[in-house]
């Protein structure tokens, strides 16, 4: 559960944080977990970086014992992984970003969303997630990006897909964004070398880029839509079938979780030593992702809408699907 992970390794696992879903086999799961010590054991699926901090934080403060569950925290390499494993039953509850989860559920993978994982801060300038380009480059705004390359750890996923959203609103061809598939790690070396014009980084690459005289274009997160959902926390259709009270203990403690992260900053950056090493200097001024308890459809529907527009699906996606219906009254 506290498995602490060397800051190499949460970077190169922070890189994959927006890859897109592989296809998983399609196997039901076993069943519900185990109860332990009289509560249910869980095991969850999570990418070790800042946006899974709640979770981290909700164990670690016993809120989700009060609700009856024994949580073991899996590391895993992003959605690729732990779309399959909770579709299979090995994890009961996964994260992953919405586009992924958009892409898995309109590929048919048996799953649903529980509750948010992240969203953007909504300010301008000051969020999680940005272009950023060289100080004396001639990059002045995302207009600019057109005809200029620019990295991204995924392609044809929420990176790319909402800086080509705030190119297009900025008045700028999306069109003419030479994108590059490369790991979050890599991308600023690359930008000082110049063999890229811009990168898309997160924190704490965010934070390590402009302390290292990037400026920041575009707060693409924020600048798409001030309530962006980032990531959800998801399970499988086969467990909410078979096991709803676990489900529901669950939704109820990370919801709980997301609130109490939120409203205890000091303590949820506090929580990253126990599971990531980040530069405490990073640490102390990089900017969190804003956490919330609530997932409404109009949140997917922004991510579905632009994945369409640019060409992530080919068809436009019934976010309901990706949604626990509640039972007719």
């Amino acid at each position: 559960m506290r498995r602490k992970i060397p800051l190499i390794l949460t970077a190169a696992l922070a890189s994959v944080l927006l890859v897109a879903c592989a296809s998983a086999s399609g196997a039901a799961p076993e069943g519900s977990a185990s109860a332990t010590g009289g509560r249910q054991a869980v095991t969850v699926g999570v990418i070790p970086i800042v946006d899974v901090a709640p979770i981290y934080l909700g164990v670690q403060e016993g809120i989700f014992a009060k609700h009856g569950l024994d949580v073991t925290l899996e590391p895993a390499q992003g959605g690729a992984a732990i779309v399959p494993a909770v579709v299979a039953g090995e994890y009961q509850f996964g994260f992953s970003n919405v586009t992924s989860l958009l892409l898995a559920s309109a590929a048919g993978e048996p799953l649903k969303a529980v509750a948010p994982g992240n969203f953007t801060t909504g300010q301008d300038g000051v969020d999680f997630s940005a272009v950023v380009a060289p100080a004396d480059s001639d990059i002045a705004t995302a207009a600019d990006l057109a005809g200029r390359t620019v990295a991204v750890n995924s392609l044809n996923n929420i990176g790319d897909t909402t800086v080509r959203n705030v190119v297009d609103e900025s008045g700028g061809d999306p069109a003419g964004v030479d994108f590059v598939e490369m790991p979050f790690p890599e991308m600023l070396p690359a930008l000082s070398a110049g063999d890229i014009d811009a990168a898309w980084v997160v924190e704490p690459f965010l934070t390590t880029a402009v302390q290292q005289g990037a400026k920041v274009i575009s707060s693409n997160f924020a600048q798409t839509d001030h309530d962006l959902l980032v990531a959800a926390y998801f399970t499988s259709d086969q467990l909410i079938e078979s096991d709803p009270e676990t489900v529901a203990a669950f939704t109820a403690a990370i919801k709980e979780s997301l609130v109490y992260a939120q409203e205890h900053p000091e303590e949820t950056r506090a929580v990253l030593d126990t599971y990531t090493e980040i530069d405490p200097v990073v640490k102390s001024v990089m900017v969190m992702p804003r956490f919330a308890a609530d997932i409404e459809p109009t949140y997917l529907q922004v991510l579905a809408d632009l994945g369409l527009k640019y060409g992530v699906f080919d068809k436009p996606v019934d976010v309901n699907k990706l949604l626990v219906q509640e039972p007719a009254q």
